[in-house]
């Protein structure tokens, strides 16, 4: 005979079971943001980490490392933008990183206003387009574009631009410089050249991660 307690804990192993699949199933999910971790990652109440897909604030610095340029001010704009509220998330083809972070565009539910579209436009983001098949590119680009050309958020100085040119990568989206080894790997047929960094952003290339060629004067 099944006791009470084994009875009460298949039925919450169940109703988890259940709520994962439906998640991993579901186009949309809606959820209350606990807590802001930077420009572009949150917490809703339900435990789930939400990365913004397509885009990428500059990173916050962490154990006395240095932020890189405007990442306090897109942190904090991105705390008064969604903490407390009901967002919508909408998924496209991948739906976690390699984190276990969600990968979703998110809505405030009071507005309808896309977030990641919001912080393009401010300047307090780039477009990160790994997969060039992503359902909001042509959007992002624009609206990158748009604050590049008002010179406002992380396009307010010029960068440096210490390479005789920089090498693009047409699968990934990356932009590298001339000697980076990931750059190097980089098949003849996917090679692309830009002259400037400004360029490569506004084709909707993000920098590499390795070699940082994006570097403010």
């Amino acid at each position: 005979m099944i006791s009470k307690r084994t009875t009460f804990l298949i039925i919450i192993i169940f109703c988890f079971l259940a709520s994962y699949a439906h998640l991993a199933n579901s186009k949309e999910l809606i959820g209350k943001v606990k807590y802001v971790y930077d420009g572009d990652t949150i917490l809703l109440e339900n435990g789930e980490r939400v990365r913004y897909l397509g885009i990428d604030a500059p990173e916050i610095g962490h154990k006395g490392e240095k932020s890189e340029f405007m990442a306090v001010e897109a942190m904090k704009f991105n705390i008064r933008l969604v903490k407390g509220k009901i967002v919508r998330l909408e998924f496209d083809k991948e739906r976690r990183d390699r984190y276990g972070r969600l990968l979703a565009y998110v809505y405030i539910l009071d507005t309808g206003e896309m977030v990641n579209e919001i912080l393009l436009k401010k300047g307090l983001a780039h477009v990160l387009l790994k997969d060039p098949g992503l359902r909001y590119r042509k959007l992002f680009i624009e609206c990158q574009r748009e604050a590049m050309k008002k010179r406002i958020g992380i396009w307010s100085r010029p960068f440096k631009n210490d390479e005789p040119y920089y090498l693009g990568n047409r699968r990934s989206h990356i932009f590298h410089r001339p000697g980076c080894p990931f750059g190097k790997r980089t098949s003849i047929k996917n090679r692309v050249i830009f002259h400037s960094c400004y360029e490569a952003f506004w084709n909707g290339y993000a920098p590499c991660r390795r070699c940082r060629p994006a570097v403010y004067k």
